[in-house]
């Protein structure tokens, strides 16, 4: 009897040894996921940080065509 439970539950344990997964190689970067998602982030962060380089760029040329106009010219920056 005891044989008839331990030679089921030996050949469980010798194949569930079988079974194990292969490390990755260690010279190889492991591959990136959810690029897609963090891209689908990134490209209305980096839209609003071109317009509003844009934006910060107008509004100098502005003041510096009312400053020549109204002959005010700011002091010399460091």
């Amino acid at each position: 009897m005891t044989i008839r439970i331990a030679l089921p539950l030996l050949a469980m344990i010798a194949l569930s040894a079988c079974n194990r997964p292969v490390p990755p190689a260690p010279d190889t970067p492991p591959e990136p996921q959810a690029t897609e998602l963090r891209d689908a982030i990134q490209t209305p962060i980096n839209r609003a940080k071109a317009v509003s380089d844009t934006l910060q760029q107008s509004a100098d040329a502005r003041a510096a065509d009312a400053d020549r106009v109204s002959g005010d010219t700011p002091p010399p920056s460091p």
